[in-house]
């Protein structure tokens, strides 16, 4: 944001790498790739790099990052970017999210563990 007043919002800058909108396209590919990039050559040059547990379902993980990625586009960012990049900069629609995304989430772990006990 402080060099081309842009904020580093992930599911708004993967939505312009394949939407590939001339320009766009360029800086937001080169972007998604260094996030996949870095966390390789960091483990490639020796830092311990922590393997995420995955469900051993394959189809799980495809439906989880498809309403991953609606929720993303319907809720205007995905829950990282709101609060991140749209508290402080006290925009009113990220705070709402937030306050959404945290409300929403305490509500499922609060059923989830106390009532179904999962």
């Amino acid at each position: 944001m402080l060099f081309n007043g842009r904020v580093a919002g992930v599911s708004g800058i993967l939505a312009a790498c394949l939407n590939g909108k001339g320009s766009e396209i360029g800086w937001s590919a080169t972007f998604i790739l260094g996030l996949v990039l870095a966390p390789l050559t960091a483990s490639a040059i020796g830092f311990p790099i922590a393997m995420p547990q995955m469900p051993e379902s394959s189809t799980i993980v495809v439906v989880g990052g498809v309403l991953v990625g609606f929720g993303s586009r319907l809720g205007g960012g995905c829950t990282s970017g709101h609060g991140v990049c749209g508290v402080p900069r006290l925009s009113v629609r990220s705070i709402v999210a937030t306050v959404t995304f945290m409300a929403t989430a305490i509500v499922v772990v609060a059923i989830s563990r106390h009532v179904i006990g999962v």
